[in-house]
């Protein structure tokens, strides 16, 4: 009962939310009374007729294409490596400085070097991406095996868990919030890159297209497929994320 109140409560006040900021960007719309700032009608009238026209969905599905791949090829390599480092001391020593410079290179830099390196390629916009994610999948990841519970480790061996059992049973439940933490910041960081590097160097993609609504200062444009994206990206939180975490988490009370 108490928690169907609060569940309630919660998208009560999430719309409540919504409804305010849309009101307030009406209202500064009125104020400013210019075409850099288009009233929330405009914007979506404007994200109809790209939807319906075909062009919108066309370039977000290319970047979330994009997005799936590199973000993918991350999380594994950062994964496996990021495990490796947490349980050998000898290797995280010798590979610590490689992350700290990785992690402090930014972001243009690689995109520009790899364009520059492999060509205006899209196996070149995906190296750039995957590069500039790799880091921090691998801190987060190694530093979550770094914190696994050694007594529950002994315990799985002392019972002869064989490594799959020992994996699901005690390894994962421990890594999951930190593999979860890697996805999530990986989300929100990935798709800003993946807009610089088609911005940069592709001929489509959610990034290309708003450097071409800037140029032509059409900011009902920019406003519309940039509501698309983070909408998409939020529907993943709420239709992928979230039930995950649920479903691995069900074990705490």
């Amino acid at each position: 009962m108490l928690r169907g109140t609060f569940k309630f409560n919660h998208t009560l006040l999430t719309l409540l939310s919504l409804l305010v900021l849309l009101g307030i960007w009406q209202l500064a719309a009125g104020l400013v009374n210019s075409h850099t700032l288009p009233y929330p009608a405009h914007v979506a009238r404007v994200f109809w007729q790209a939807t319906q026209s075909g062009e919108l969905p066309y370039h977000l599905g290319l970047t979330l294409l994009r997005l799936l791949v590199s973000f993918t090829i991350a999380m594994v390599l950062g994964c496996a490596i990021g495990v490796m480092l947490g349980k050998n001391k000898t290797l995280d020593a010798f590979f610590d400085n490689w992350l700290v410079i990785f992690l402090n290179i930014p972001a243009l830099v690689t995109i520009i070097l790899c364009y520059v390196w492999f060509g205006l390629a899209e196996s070149a916009a995906i190296l750039a991406v995957v590069i500039n994610k790799l880091p921090n999948v691998i801190v987060t990841i190694r530093e979550g095996t770094r914190a696994l519970d050694k007594d529950l480790l002994e315990m799985a061996e002392s019972y002869r868990f064989n490594r799959k059992k020992t994996f699901v049973h005690v390894i994962w439940p421990q890594l999951h919030p930190f593999v979860m933490a890697a996805t999530r910041s990986g989300l929100a960081l990935i798709w800003k890159i993946i807009l610089v590097v088609e911005l940069l160097g592709r001929s489509n993609g959610m990034g290309y297209q708003l450097h071409l609504f800037f140029q032509l200062f059409d900011v009902a444009s920019l406003l519309a497929y940039t509501f698309a994206f983070v909408a998409v990206i939020q529907l993943i939180e709420w239709l992928l994320l979230r039930p995950l975490d649920r479903k691995a988490l069900r074990w705490r009370r």
